[in-house]
C-alpha cells in the first residue's frame, strides 16, 4: 500500500504516491547534497513527456516538459512541477504497472551534471527562475527555467523551459527527434516496455557471436526535388563508393554493395573499426577520400584503389546500422537506427566517422551542398524501416551542374570533319562501369580537335572531362559489351 504523507519529509508525496510492492520504483530517501546531478528521463504515461531532474539539498527537483526539451532559444517548453524525487531515481529505467502512479515506460534518455551560471545561486529556484549549465550526454549549455504566476484552480507550478543562445543551440527536434535511445542501455521505449536486454556495443563482451553476414542494401530512388516537411531526415550524399561494415569479436570485413570482400583494400577502415570495439554490428555507410578542403573526392579514392595513392586516405562514413549485438535493427525506423548509430560510434574515430543529419530543413542543406559544389542529398522516411531493395523510403537529389563520366566509346559520323557523331558514356558504380548514354552536343571546333587527339587514342591525360583506358577500349557503334548496362530506376 502507498504510505501515509509526512510533511517533514522532502519525500512524502514521493512516497505517498506509490506502492513499492507493485512498483520496481525506488523507496524515497532523501541523499547527500552538493552532487548537482541532472538526469532526463522519458516517460510513456497517460501522454508522452520528458522528466528534467536537478539534484538539489539530496533529492531530485522535477519537472515534465509535455514536449521534450528544445535547443532553439525560440521555443518556451512548459515544464510542470512534479514531487521530488529520490537521489535513487537517477539510474531508474522500466516499466511502471499501468495501474499505478506515472503507469507506463521510463528511458534514461540523458544524464550528466549541472551548475547554476556564474554569479547565480541554485536558491533561486526558490525565487522562481533558474539560470544554469547543463553538462549531459545530449543536454549541453546554458539553459533557463522560469515559473509562471498560478492560475485559478491550479494544483501545480507551471514553468517555462528555454535553451539560451549560445554555441549548443539547434533545431526544436535537434533532441527528441534524434535520440530515440536509452543512454544507458541503448535501449527504444518498445524495447524497455518489452523487457528486451540492453543492446550489445562496447560495453559487452560477445565472443559467442558470428560475424553478420553481407545484407542487400537499402537503395535510393532518383528524386527532381527535395521532399518538405519534419517527416524526412537528409544526409549529405558522399561521392564515393558504397559498402557494408561487419565486426565481432575484433573481426572486421567490408562488402561492396554488390557483396564483394574488399576488406584488404582498406586497412585504415578495419583498424577504425577495430579499434572502436563496438561490438557485434553491422553498419552501412560510404567509402570516401577527402580532397585537403575536406570534401568527398572521387578521383581521390579511384587512386586508392588503384594504388597510386594511399589507401590510408580513404574514411569510412557511417549511415546507418543494421544489426547489433544479436538483434536485428532493420524493422525500427530510420530515425531510430541513426540515434543508436550516434550513441555507437565515437566521434570522429580515425577512419571511422558518424554521418549526421537534419530533421526537416532538407532544402537548406541541398541549397548548401550544391553552393559547395558537393554531390547533393540522401533524403530519407524518419518513420520507415530498412528495407534491402530500392524505394521511395529514400531518395537521392542530385546537384546538376555538372557530372563526371568516362569515355568508352564513340558514334560515327555522317558529316565531312567530324570524327565522330557523339561519345558513349559511362560511369562508375561500385566498381562497375554502367552505360549512361550518349553525347553529341556542346562541341566546337576546337572540342572536335583536342577531343579526337585526347580520346580518340584513348591517352590517360584527361582534358575537359575524364579519359579512361578501358578494357575492350574504346570503338564506334553500340556501348562495348562488357559495360553492365544501365538500371531503369538509377
Amino acid at each position: 500500500m502507498a504510505r501515509r504523507k509526512d510533511s517533514s519529509d522532502p519525500l512524502a508525496e514521493y512516497n505517498s504516491k506509490r506502492d513499492f510492492t507493485r512498483t520496481a520504483e525506488p523507496a524515497g530517501e532523501a541523499g547527500e547534497a552538493g552532487s548537482r546531478i541532472f538526469m532526463v528521463q522519458k516517460h510513456d504515461a497517460t501522454r508522452l513527456h520528458y522528466d528534467l531532474r536537478l539534484e538539489k539539498d539530496g533529492v531530485l527537483k522535477s519537472w515534465a516538459v509535455t514536449k521534450g526539451p528544445s535547443l532553439d532559444p525560440d521555443d518556451k517548453r512548459l515544464a510542470v512541477q512534479t514531487e521530488d524525487h529520490p537521489m535513487s531515481y537517477a539510474t531508474f529505467e522500466g516499466t511502471i504497472p499501468k495501474a499505478e502512479y506515472g503507469g507506463g515506460t521510463v528511458m534514461l534518455w540523458d544524464r550528466g551534471t549541472w551548475k547554476p551560471i556564474e554569479g547565480k545561486s541554485e536558491n533561486d529556484l526558490d525565487e522562481g527562475h533558474l539560470h544554469f549549465c547543463l553538462d549531459g550526454e545530449r543536454m549541453k549549455g546554458e539553459w533557463l527555467l522560469v515559473r509562471m504566476k498560478r492560475r485559478k484552480g491550479e494544483k501545480r507550478d507551471n514553468w517555462l523551459l528555454r535553451k539560451l543562445d549560445d554555441e549548443h543551440k539547434g533545431s526544436s527536434e535537434g533532441l527528441t527527434g534524434r535520440y530515440l535511445t536509452s543512454v544507458e542501455t541503448g535501449r527504444t521505449m518498445e524495447e524497455i516496455a518489452e523487457g528486451a536486454e540492453p543492446a550489445g556495443g562496447n560495453n559487452e563482451t560477445e565472443s559467442h557471436r558470428p560475424l553478420p553476414k553481407y545484407e542487400s542494401p537499402q537503395l535510393a530512388t532518383l528524386a527532381d526535388a527535395v521532399p518538405p516537411g519534419d517527416d524526412w531526415l537528409h544526409e549529405m550524399k558522399y561521392d564515393g563508393y558504397r559498402a557494408l561494415v561487419a565486426a565481432a569479436d575484433g573481426e572486421v570485413r567490408i562488402f561492396t554493395r554488390n557483396g564483394k570482400d574488399w576488406t584488404e583494400k582498406f586497412p585504415a577502415v578495419v583498424h577504425a573499426v577495430t579499434a572502436a570495439g563496438l561490438g557485434t554490428a553491422l553498419l552501412d555507410g560510404e567509402l570516401v577520400v577527402l580532397d585537403e578542403d575536406g570534401r568527398p573526392s572521387f578521383q581521390g579514392l579511384q587512386q586508392a584503389l588503384d594504388g597510386s595513392k594511399a589507401a590510408e586516405n580513404v574514411v569510412y562514413f557511417a549511415f546507418d546500422l543494421l544489426r547489433q549485438g544479436g538483434r536485428d535493427l532493420k524493422s525500427q525506423t530510420n530515425a531510430e537506427r541513426k540515434a543508436r548509430l550516434a550513441a555507437l560510434i565515437p566521434q570522429n574515430f580515425g577512419a571511422l566517422r558518424y554521418s549526421d543529419h537534419v530533421l526537416g530543413k532538407g532544402e537548406a542543406l541541398f541549397d548548401a551542398m550544391c553552393e559547395q559544389g558537393l554531390e547533393g542529398i540522401i533524403s530519407k522516411r524518419a518513420d520507415a524501416p530498412y528495407r534491402g531493395k530500392r524505394s521511395r523510403n529514400w531518395l537521392k537529389v542530385k546537384c546538376t551542374r555538372r557530372q563526371d563520366f568516362v569515355i568508352v566509346g564513340w558514334s560515327k559520323s555522317s558529316k565531312a570533319g567530324r570524327p565522330f557523331a557523339s561519345l558513349l558514356l559511362a560511369q562508375h558504380d561500385d566498381g562497375d562501369l554502367v552505360y549512361r548514354g550518349k553525347v553529341g552536343t556542346g562541341f566546337d571546333q576546337e572540342r572536335w580537335r583536342t577531343s579526337q587527339a585526347k580520346c580518340a587514342g584513348w591517352s590517360e591525360r584527361p582534358h575537359r572531362w575524364t579519359c579512361r583506358r578501358a578494357p575492350g577500349r574504346g570503338r564506334s557503334g553500340s556501348p562495348p559489351s562488357w559495360l553492365r548496362k544501365s538500371p531503369s530506376r538509377n
